[in-house]
């Protein structure tokens, strides 16, 4: 489910296909000091147009398609640099290798560039805004504990959602007759069109029929289950909601999605991983000249259906602990000084391509973890073992959202919330999801930061 309306997110494509036609009209206009008759200005557009479908495509490798939250629009700027600084390069390949069109708009494209980052850049900060209703329903959340509140503070704070949280009816202070009481007086008001709850709560269960009831007296009733919205919201999964059922309902994966995922795995596995071997010598020379320890580490990590896997990296720390740490719980180990610059740009890992191929582990999928630590992890986090359902990968949801993973180290906290993450790949896994992770991990790489 998803509680913002998809037609939002079709407004936003025809209007950045829009955009991006005005942006071309404007670019002649500044061109030539004049308005453009009809026959130049579709001259233009006809490889132009080749040229949009293509940007699109990068606006969503990019994620400008994904979920519009808060956190993203504040990246907004940053993001529409990139894209179009990339959508320009390949608009400059694309003329260059089809000279087909009778045009060589070389000031028309960086003309182009300036303006159709003005206009996207106002289209999506300024106007997008103003296409969504502003009326919002009245919505109430049947539930407990930490999620509801962060629910209602997220929803009420952002309108972009269709609703707002009036109230939250917690389900653990009252008795189940108080709790029933106070639902249908809730249900009775006029302005409550929107239910909230937590299904696996047991109240659930008696006050399903009221519920029901009272969807037949409002003309607009909408009922959403509670951990679907937080998934929504916040795309990860609420811990304290899962349930065995929960997690046992996502062990089949979309039709044919493992035996795909597999062929591009291995495929993309061997091209890459030949390609890298140009720089094997290098790596090792630098790992010998900066510390002359061994140039790869073999570390034991647990990967799918719990099994012992055997991966391989260039080594960036001091020596290897196989994650046997100390009573405080972290390495006495430290990153080498060529070590940094190997993790920061993920080289490090390049070794893994071979673990890919050999079908270990996966390019998506969750992390491969030491041991050691799974451990400590399955007998403190309950579920924490769900993530092994899946092939463990090179990157993943949770690398590329949670950014407070406890390298050379136990941390419970933050693992729980690394699993949250996890659990949410698990259910909504798909060719389309790995594909986006692994064009945002290239863009963060190329762009932004390692880890």
């Amino acid at each position: 489910m998803s509680i913002v309306p998809r037609r939002e997110y079709l407004t936003l494509l025809l209007g950045d296909i829009f955009t991006f036609g005005l942006a071309l009209w404007v670019t002649l206009v500044a061109r030539l000091f004049d308005v453009p008759s009809a026959e130049l200005f579709f001259k233009h557009l006809a490889p132009f147009s080749i040229l949009f479908a293509l940007w699109i495509g990068v606006f969503f490798m990019a994620g400008l398609y994904a979920r519009y939250t808060r956190p993203r629009r504040a990246r907004m700027p940053q993001m529409i640099f990139y894209t179009q600084t990339l959508n320009m390069v390949l608009a400059a390949l694309f003329f260059f290798l089809i000279p087909y069109f009778g045009i060589a708009p070389k000031t028309i494209l960086a003309i182009y560039l300036l303006v159709s980052s003005i206009f996207i850049f106002i289209w999506r900060v300024y106007l997008f805004p103003l296409v969504r209703p502003k009326e919002r329903a009245h919505a109430v959340i049947i539930g407990r504990g930490e999620e509801a509140e962060m629910l209602r503070d997220e929803v009420n704070g952002d309108d972009r959602y269709p609703f707002t949280v009036e109230r939250i009816l917690d389900t653990d202070r009252a008795q189940q007759h108080e709790a029933i009481q106070q639902l249908c007086r809730v249900l009775e008001e006029e302005g409550t069109t929107s239910i909230i709850a937590d299904l696996s709560h047991p109240l659930m269960h008696a006050a399903l029929p009221f519920i029901y009831t009272a969807a037949f007296d409002k003309q607009q009733f909408v009922f959403i289950d509670i951990a679907d919205l937080y998934e929504d919201v916040f795309e990860r999964t609420a811990l304290p909601l899962v349930r065995y059922q929960s997690v046992l309902e996502n062990l089949t994966a979309p039709p044919g999605y493992d035996r795909i995922k597999q062929l591009i795995d291995r495929g993309v596995g061997v091209v890459l991983g030949l390609l890298s071997l140009v720089i094997y010598p290098v790596v090792s020379l630098l790992i010998k000249i900066d510390d002359g320890g061994p140039v790869f580490v073999v570390q034991e990590r647990i990967g799918q259906y719990q099994r012992k896997i055997k991966i391989v990296k260039f080594r960036s720390m001091s020596g290897n602990d196989g994650g046997n740490y100390g009573p405080g719980g972290k390495t006495k180990l430290k990153v080498t000084r060529l070590g940094k610059w190997l993790r920061l740009s993920r080289i490090d890992e390049l070794p893994q391509l071979w673990n890919i191929i050999k079908g270990d582990i996966s390019f998506v999928g969750p992390r491969p973890e030491l041991p050691a630590l799974v451990g400590q992890y399955s007998s403190r986090i309950p579920f924490y073992d769900a993530r092994h359902l899946v092939k463990p990968g090179l990157t993943g949801w949770a690398q590329m959202n949670h950014h407070a993973h406890p390298h050379g180290g136990a941390d419970v906290e933050e693992t729980k919330n690394k699993l949250a993450y996890d659990l949410y790949y698990l259910k909504h896994r798909s060719l389309a999801l790995d594909l986006y992770i692994m064009f945002q991990t290239a863009r963060v790489v190329l762009l932004e930061r390692g880890s």
